[in-house]
């Protein structure tokens, strides 16, 4: 194949599904070589020695989940082409995607902006061994993937393709889409229009807003029919966070609430606590907040102090929580606290189900036992955080969860990966938002006689925020899809938290150069964008914790 001929799209999707082996295989090879370096005389990990040896364990999930990145592309160019939907669009998305991401796979990924992940120096693989995959696919795609040709064409397609609500094709089916149609068309008539005042005001996201989206179903989006939600697969939570976040991550947000105290009540409520809970979130009748965080432990959850301690019928709750989103305005907090303190770590642990009544700026907690102080925060606005002092808050016996104690780590385990793709679906949200006004400050900023978006380094920019969309979509679908099929998907939606968290911070990063002056100033949505963007890499998992906890599934000794 020359250098000059593009390949069809049938070439392509083989070339990529070739490439996509090639990828795995040197990830499989990267796991074997820090394994090797990790695990320890007895054929056990060392802890030790992956806390020591982070650089390379975190390099490795990078290098995996890139790797994974490519062959679910490789994947979604298979099914639109075989369902005669792989157009002119997708297949330059697809194109660029896999020559930038099997360049960076083979020649150095960006961990943050400081550090970089190479095979032969960080992963300690040599140069031989890494040729070794850089088979005629993966040069192929690298020569004729990320041009300037390319990039030139994806821009005029998205141009010429302003009003779609993706750009591409996003693989997903009519239903899914037409959640997506309704859900756009309520952020963008209700909610994209205030979100910057009420970001620059810190105000609170109305309550006609949340009852709005109570009625579009959004809190009983996955919640069985049984218990009063739409039984709705984990992808279409994906689509409406997505559809949401890009309208105002505020409103986005709001959503994950109900979705972790949902998760948390049906896999480890009793009956009772089922059917007296769940209908209520669904409905929106209970705004729930999620109150794990301490001052001291942030991700180091086996060392959380908060205690409740049984008095008669009733938990007394005393201890101090932080980072709490929206707790002034619930109504049910799910709070891990240490019932057993003789036992050490996560064993104690138990999550209490505390009924609080709503409270407001003038009087946030009117309930005895329970004060607090908001934080003020750059960005991830429109619910307010808080640091939370309890003493002496009663929580009835009955609101222990699953009526057992010493589960409660366990329980909250079960929602993380629910958690992690719902942010991952955030972040595609907000870069999605980023190519939105960079594009359109880039169409209406006049500059030496011509719109800034006909400078190619501008276009360039937003041809990559438009590649790196897709392929995190992508992979955030990917993980709901194992999800829904009940498969254990820690490992995939770690690696879409992870990236897609990233593609979000790069996309608002871009959008804001595009503006040039202008998007320092407050006035300029796009500001907001970068502040909002930079939390998706902190919350539910910090990259770094993320990044452990990837390695670690990856060096687990088989």
């Amino acid at each position: 194949m020359s250098a000059q001929a593009a390949p069809a799209p049938t070439d392509l999707v083989t070339l990529a599904q070739e490439a996509g082996l090639s990828a795995k295989a040197l990830a499989a090879d990267a796991a074997r070589r820090v394994r090797a370096g990790l695990v320890g005389a007895d054929g056990r990990l060392s802890a030790e020695r992956l806390e020591a040896e982070q650089h390379a364990a975190h390099g490795l999930a990078w290098l995996s989940t890139y790797a994974e990145a490519i062959v679910q592309l490789g994947a979604y160019a298979a099914r639109l082409a075989g369902e005669g939907r792989f157009g002119e669009t997708e297949t330059l998305l697809v194109r660029i995607g896999l020559g930038e991401y099997l360049e960076q796979l083979f020649g150095g990924i960006p961990m943050s902006q400081g550090e970089m992940v190479r095979p032969t120096t960080s992963l300690g693989l040599k140069a031989q061994e890494v040729a070794r995959h850089r088979s005629d696919a993966v040069e192929t795609l690298i020569a004729e993937g990320n041009t300037a040709k390319n990039r030139a064409a994806l821009v005029r397609l998205i141009r010429e393709g302003v009003a779609a609500a993706t750009v591409g094709d996003s693989g997903l089916d009519e239903d899914m889409e037409a959640i997506r149609t309704e859900m756009r068309r309520f952020g963008q008539a209700e909610v994209a229009p205030h979100a910057h005042e009420w970001h620059l005001e810190n105000a609170y996201i109305p309550l006609e807003i949340i009852g709005q989206m109570a009625e579009l179903g959004v809190f009983g989006l996955t919640i069985p029919e049984e218990y009063g939600g739409m039984g709705l697969p984990k992808i279409s939570m994906c689509v409406v966070s997505e559809e949401l976040s890009r309208a105002y991550i505020g409103v986005g947000s709001l959503g994950t609430r109900s979705e972790i105290a949902a998760e948390l009540i049906l896999c480890g409520g009793t009956e009772e606590q089922k059917s007296r809970f769940l209908p209520r979130i669904a409905s929106g009748e209970i705004l729930p907040t999620a109150v794990f965080t301490e001052p001291n432990t942030g991700s180091d959850l086996a060392s959380l102090r908060t205690k409740a301690r049984k008095d008669g019928d009733t938990w007394r709750i005393h201890g101090n929580k932080t980072w709490i989103t929206h707790p002034v305005r619930a109504d049910l907090m799910t709070v891990l606290v240490r019932t057993k303190p003789e036992e050490p770590g996560h064993k104690g642990l138990s999550l209490l189900l505390g009924e609080k009544p709503r409270g407001t700026d003038e009087d946030p907690f009117p309930v005895e036992g329970l004060s607090g102080g908001e934080i003020e925060v750059l960005g991830y606005r429109g619910m307010k955080e808080y640091e939370l002092a309890f003493d002496g808050f009663a929580v009835p016996e009955g609101n222990l969860l699953g009526g057992v104690e010493g589960k409660g780590f366990a329980q909250l385990m079960q929602t993380f990966e629910s958690a992690r793709i719902q942010t991952a679906a955030r972040a595609v949200g907000v870069a999605q938002a980023a190519l939105d006004v960079g594009l359109r400050y880039g169409e209406e900023r006049v500059q030496f006689g011509k719109p800034l978006v006909s400078f190619p380094r501008v276009a360039d920019k937003l041809a990559m925020m438009a590649v790196e969309i897709a392929i995190a979509r992508q992979l955030t679908y990917y993980a709901a899809h194992q999800k829904d099929e009940g498969k254990r998907c820690d490992l995939e939606a770690g690696m879409a938290k992870l990236l897609a968290a990233r593609v979000a911070w790069a996309a608002a990063d871009n959008a804001l150069q595009i503006h040039g002056g202008n998007g320092f100033a407050l006035e300029y949505q796009v500001s907001r964008l970068l502040c909002d963007a930079r939390i998706l890499s902190i919350f539910e998992g910090a990259a770094e914790i993320q990044a452990q906890v990837i390695a670690r599934r990856l060096l687990e000794v088989q």
